[in-house]
């Protein structure tokens, strides 16, 4: 008897990302001449820091070798610097571990927490990989609903202490938020400081945006409490949208915890490192001057005010103001985004020309939920934005009609 080949049933259950999913239609769409204007993707469209480019062009070590597991000690170095000039000088080189990009920082961080069959509560909108990297490592992510009416703030202590359970082991949060554009405040961070602390849970905080904060308001860090909670603490950062390097692939996971750093250790030894490369780059962060993040933060201000104030006057839609990263949840008079996203690419072009933008449901962890909405990364340039906000107008109305028909 000869026995059928299968591959593992978990990897059918991994969720295709909302982001990224779209992809063939668009360059279908590109081959055919169109012009796509890319809203689905966090891929900032202003340069990486000279001295970071600066370094590519001087490189000459060859041959290209592994670097250290936990890190390249220069890199390791210029973080401990940056977290100092935030106020946090507590913060030192063997608190941090470098990842392979935030995603790894995520994951390892869920790894590190939690058994298979342990939850994670979560707030959604999420980030969309929290929910592929719970599949991978077999956790329940247990959501809790925020909500357009408030700006997606969270909700009182109550409702979270309600889906506190025996199997719970983290509360795992967003801020800035990834996709909402919601800026946590002191009250809510130190609310779930409380939490994490009252009920034994490990707090999961994943602050890649953080110097994206818009109308005054200032991002709280967990590393503000990181001596209050130092087993429950747990940063995830990132290099990519700060300094504009995506494709660099650096992130960092920072602990007072021992045994997680010891066991996050482990893990990137059996990964052997991030990229050499990557890392040299990165380490010249300390380098960056001051005026590089204050005119990025400035130049996303101006954007996202020319997106919130475009998009609100287009009938059925509906946009709470972003208060900070580079994302909104924009609510759209549609029965199925999904199905208007796809045909965006597919079906419609104004000149030529048409947007991508990335179905919401794939931002929620409960199903049903994000069917009328999109996540928009306003990342593009601000005449490319007036652009998008024309077409997308268009597009609602001649979808209306095609939907009538």
């Amino acid at each position: 008897m000869i026995r059928k080949l299968h591959a593992s049933s978990r990897l059918s259950t991994v969720p295709a990302s909302p982001i990224r999913k779209l992809v063939p239609f668009a360059l279908a769409a590109k081959k055919r001449g169109v012009k796509v204007y890319h809203f689905n993707i966090g891929d900032p469209d202003v340069h990486t820091p000279a001295v970071m480019m600066e370094v590519l062009r001087r490189w000459k070590t060859n041959p290209i070798g592994y670097a250290h597991s936990q890190g390249e000690v220069p890199l390791l170095s210029a973080l401990e610097h940056y977290y100092s000039g935030l106020g946090f000088d507590f913060i030192k080189s063997h608190d941090i571990q470098i990842t392979t990009g935030g995603s790894e920082a995520i994951s390892w961080a869920l790894f590190a927490t939690c058994n298979a069959g342990d939850e994670v509560i979560v707030f959604e909108p999420l980030y969309a990989n929290y929910n592929s990297y719970a599949t991978v490592h077999g956790i329940t992510l247990v959501p809790i609903l925020t909500t357009a009416a408030n700006g997606f703030h969270l909700p009182p202590v109550r409702v979270i202490e309600k889906k506190i359970t025996n199997k719970t082991k983290a509360i795992l949060y967003c801020n800035p938020n990834n996709p909402t554009g919601t800026v946590y405040t002191r009250d809510e961070v130190a609310m779930l400081v409380r939490l994490a602390k009252k009920h034994s849970l490990f707090l999961l905080s994943d602050e890649v945006y953080r110097e994206y904060t818009y109308d005054g308001r200032k991002q709280v860090s967990l590393l503000r409490y990181m001596n209050d909670i130092p087993r429950h603490a747990i940063m995830l950062d990132s290099l990519s949208k700060r300094y504009s390097v995506c494709g660099l692939r650096v992130g960092a996971l920072v602990s007072k915890n021992t045994a997680i750093m010891e066991g996050v250790l482990r893990i990137g030894q059996g990964r052997l490192s991030a990229g050499l490369v990557d890392q040299a780059v990165a380490s010249a962060l300390t380098d960056v001057p001051k005026s590089y993040l204050t005119g990025i933060q400035k130049e996303f201000e101006k954007r996202r005010t020319i997106l919130y104030e475009g998009l609100r006057k287009i009938p059925g839609v509906t946009i709470p103001k972003p208060e900070g990263a580079f994302y909104a949840i924009v609510g759209l008079p549609v029965a199925d985004a999904e199905h208007f996203c796809q045909w965006l690419l597919t079906d419609f072009a104004d000149h030529k020309e048409t947007v991508m933008l990335a179905p919401a449901a794939g931002f929620y962890a409960t199903p049903g939920c994000g069917k009328n909405e999109v996540r928009i990364a306003y990342v593009l340039s601000t005449e490319s934005i007036k652009r998008c906000v024309k077409i997308l107008s268009l597009a609602l109305k001649k979808y209306e009609e095609v939907s009538v028909i």
